[in-house]
């Protein structure tokens, strides 16, 4: 197992994520135009691009572990991150490289994701206001003044004279 192949896998994957943040944009926009259909349509889509994330990064796990054993390295859970403190030279600088522009990608995935998050949080908070603006509230309905009944009407029996 060679480094160049890990990197190639770290390659797809940032690709995936790139494509998996240009959803995350659109679906911001779907977020606040309220376009329910595109959402639903991005979430898909979103759905299947995290398999395909997933499959990939198997494939990177599997590689690296390869090339740990290839190696005679002995790591318990070998990590990309670990691999580099065993390179030199050209193979180190690729992969870095390749490490560094995922994270980047992942980084920026993660803040269009908590955006997508606070929106909608807002949007129910929003849905919840209107909906306690629009019912009437049980004190309102129960426990109101009403005209026409006087004071004495409304004592009970036991407030009354033996």
């Amino acid at each position: 197992m060679t480094v160049q192949q890990v990197v190639q896998l770290m390659g797809q994957m940032k690709q995936l994520n790139e494509s998996l943040l240009s959803l995350s944009h659109k679906k911001t926009e779907a977020i606040k135009t309220n376009d329910m259909n595109s959402l639903q349509q991005l979430l898909t889509m979103e759905r299947k691009h995290v398999q395909a994330i997933n499959k990939v990064e198997k494939e990177r796990i599997e590689a690296v572990t390869r090339w740990y054993n290839e190696h005679e390295i002995p790591a318990t859970d070998p990590t990309v991150s670990e691999m580099l403190t065993y390179l030199e030279g050209e193979e180190h600088q690729q992969l870095h490289n390749a490490y560094n522009e995922l994270i980047l990608v992942l980084s920026e995935l993660k803040n269009q994701e908590q955006l997508n998050a606070e929106l909608i949080q807002q949007s129910l908070q929003f849905v919840n206001v209107s909906l306690d603006m629009l019912e009437p509230s049980l004190e309102q309905v129960n426990y109101g003044h009403q005209p026409g009944v006087d004071a004495k009407s409304k004592r009970s029996v036991f407030d009354s004279k033996a």
